[in-house]
C-alpha cells in the first residue's frame, strides 16, 4: 500500500497542513508495521519468530509467511482497514490546525 497524497485524499485529509502531511504518512506506515507485526507474531512460536527475524529479503519473507502464517494477508488487510476507520473517525482533528 502506498502512503502518499492519494491516500490522504482517500482519507479526506487533503486539507491537512502541508508541513504535517509527510510526518503523518510516516507515522501511519510505522504504526501499521507495528500493529501488523504484533498480530502476526501472536500466532508464532519463539523459534518461528527468530527464524523470521533472520530473513532480509521481502520475497523470502512473504514465502515464509505463506507457509508459517497463511492468514497473514487477512491480518494485514484487516489491520489496514481498522487504521483507515480510525483515521476517518478522527479526520476533523487531523486537518484542523491547533490553536
Amino acid at each position: 500500500m502506498e502512503f502518499d497524497e492519494k491516500f490522504l485524499q482517500e482519507m479526506g485529509l487533503s486539507a491537512m497542513p502541508e508541513d504535517q502531511k509527510q510526518q503523518f504518512l510516516d507515522y501511519v506506515q510505522e504504526e501499521l508495521e507495528v500493529r501488523i507485526g504484533e498480530r502476526i507474531s501472536k500466532g508464532l512460536t519463539e523459534v518461528q519468530l527468530n527464524e523470521f527475524d533472520m530473513i532480509t529479503d521481502q520475497i523470502e519473507a512473504a514465502k515464509w509467511l505463506e507457509e508459517n502464517r497463511p492468514d497473514y494477508r487477512e491480518i494485514v488487510n484487516r489491520t489496514i482497514e481498522e487504521m483507515k476507520a480510525e483515521i476517518r473517525a478522527n479526520r476533523t482533528k487531523l486537518v484542523t490546525p491547533e490553536v
